[in-house]
């Protein structure tokens, strides 16, 4: 009975993190994220495709859905010896979903948005500070990979010290070590581009939309995107959550 809730904790995990909130918001629009700036579903592309209000709500959903996903595995299994590593693996698997939809033919986000739902049941304080970092990020320097990579390691951080300093049970380390991996992964290109100070900015001016040209990016970016090669690696330049 334990490991048939397990299984249905994972799964109904996946399928809600595979829920793409941004398309369910866009469609009635009349736009598609997939279609413009990165190609990804999460909140900041959802901002460069129909501007702020459709991102706030890509965002809520999004983090709404991991929240749900941690809550029923804790529902669903109550055994303490057991329960910290069906959350981490069901919370695991939203983040999975999101990023890779079974409704959108595997396509997706980056995992920031899933991931901060995870900890907002897992671990507010977490939660808060790495959503206060990432959104000051997103903000300040307007760089989303960045933002995202930088909740990712605040929720290592955090996680380890729950559980090395406070006593939380080692099942945690499970989310903590896996979401990053999955944002690591997602994220390659980015971080590549990071590296060589080329990454793209997100432009806060103005609503997004096919109407409003290329997306805003650093000058290595837009030199890339001018040459022939540029075509053929916009589809591998994945940026946000």
């Amino acid at each position: 009975m334990l490991i048939a809730a397990s299984i249905v904790a994972v799964v109904a995990g996946y399928l809600l993190g595979s829920i793409p909130f941004g398309i369910v918001i866009c469609r009635p629009l009349g736009k598609d994220p997939r279609e413009h700036g990165s190609g990804r579903t999460g909140m900041s592309n959802v901002y460069r495709t129909a501007g702020a209000w459709p991102a706030a709500g890509t965002l809520a959903g999004d983090v709404l859905k991991a929240t749900a996903a941690v809550w029923l595995a804790r529902s669903l299994v109550a055994d303490p010896s057991w329960q910290a590593w069906v959350v981490a693996a069901t919370a695991l698997a939203a983040i999975l979903g999101h990023n890779y939809s079974l409704y959108l033919g595997f396509r997706g986000g980056a995992g920031a948005s899933p991931n901060a739902g995870a900890m907002l049941a897992i671990d507010p304080l977490t939660f808060l500070v790495g959503g206060i970092v990432a959104l000051g990020i997103w903000f300040g320097l307007r760089i989303a990979a960045l933002a995202t990579l930088s909740l990712s390691a605040i929720v290592l951080g955090g996680l380890l010290w729950r559980v090395f300093g406070q006593g939380w049970a080692s099942g945690f380390l499970l989310y903590g070590v896996g979401q990053l991996l999955i944002v690591l992964w997602a994220l390659r290109p980015n971080i590549a581009r990071l590296l060589r100070g080329e990454e793209r900015v997100i432009d806060l001016a103005a609503t997004r939309g096919a109407a409003d040209g290329p997306t805003p990016t650093t000058r290595g970016a837009i030199a890339r995107s001018e040459s022939p090669a540029g075509s053929d690696t916009h589809a591998h330049d994945q940026e946000e959550a």
